[in-house]
Parts: C-alpha cells; structure tokens; sequence
C-alpha cells in the first residue's frame, strides 16, 4: 500500500524533493531511480513521468535491478504475509494445490536463472502466472532479464499511477 496516492501531478511536481523522493521510493524501490526521477521535475503531464521512469529502469545497472527484485514477493505468497497457502488461494480464487504448485514452480525459476520471477498480475488468475512461468523457462538469462525489467516497468507504471490518480488529481475539499 502507497502511503501517497492520489496526490495529482501539480502537488507532485511542487513537493520538496526530499518528499517526492519517498513518494518514489514507494513506487520503484530504488533510490537511485527516486532521486533522478524528483531531480527531473516539473514533468508536463503523467506520461513524461513514466517515459522517464522507463528510461532510469532501464539504464540502471543488473545489481540494482537484482536490489529491487529483493523487495519483490515470492510467487504464491502475498507480500509481507506468513500465511499458508490455503489461506492465501482467495487471493485469485485458486486452490491451495495450485498455490503450492506456483511456489514450487517459482522456485526451479530462481534455481535456473538466480533471481525470483516477477510478473505484473493486476487481473491476472494464478493459472496465467503458472503459465507464464512455464513459458519463461525456456528463455535464455539475456532475455529473461529483459523481460524481467518490462514486468517492472508494469509494476512501477501501475503504483506511479496510484501516486498521481487522475489527471488533474482529486480535488480537495
């Protein structure tokens, strides 16, 4: 959960940069990234704002990519949760077999490439996550880290939006 959402652009353009500086943070999970990014405003519109969020992810180097996949949860664990698989299969309605199956699947990942799967789920099932796993074992490492930095692209695209809201943010009363 974003602790800034919802704050519209023209706040966000005006925050002090130590502030949208955490306001990133929550969104990309690299300081790095955080930091050129408040360096960069007052950004137009949303959109100039994931083009340059895209372009940082992208020229970061592979061990700060592998310093935001440690904050990444584990395929069939929610994030932050100790709880079991059958209780977490009403996550996407699926069974707790399949919920162990996507961890046992997630782990032959890690065991074949050394980083953990990521996937961008918003509206996904878990069986298009085991499916998709499946089909990414059969990418060599250069392209499985390529597709591993657009997946983050999708997840940081989505929790900027959440930062933001609507163009023109909420109105206050």
């Amino acid at each position: 959960m974003l602790l800034h959402q919802g704050i519209g652009l023209d706040v966000f353009n005006t925050l002090p940069e130590r502030k949208a500086v955490h306001a990133l943070y929550e969104c990309c999970n690299s300081y790095a990234m955080a930091r050129e990014l408040a360096r960069g405003r007052a950004y137009g519109d949303h959109d100039a704002l994931f083009r340059r969020a895209d372009a940082l992810l992208f020229e970061l180097p592979e061990a700060a990519v592998d310093q935001i996949l440690d904050t990444c949860p584990d395929v069939g664990r929610r994030p932050r949760s100790a709880r079991s698989a059958a209780e977490q299969c009403s996550v996407w309605d699926d069974d707790a077999a399949t919920m162990t199956e996507l961890g046992a699947a997630s782990r032959r990942y890690v065991d074949r490439y050394g980083f953990p799967f990521v996937m961008f789920v918003d509206g996904h099932r878990a069986g298009d996550v085991r499916s998709a796993l499946a089909d990414r074992m059969h990418h060599d490492i250069e392209m499985e880290r390529k597709i591993l930095r657009n997946e983050l692209a999708k997840i940081g695209r989505s929790r900027l939006e959440r930062m933001l809201g609507p163009e023109g943010g909420y109105h206050n009363w």
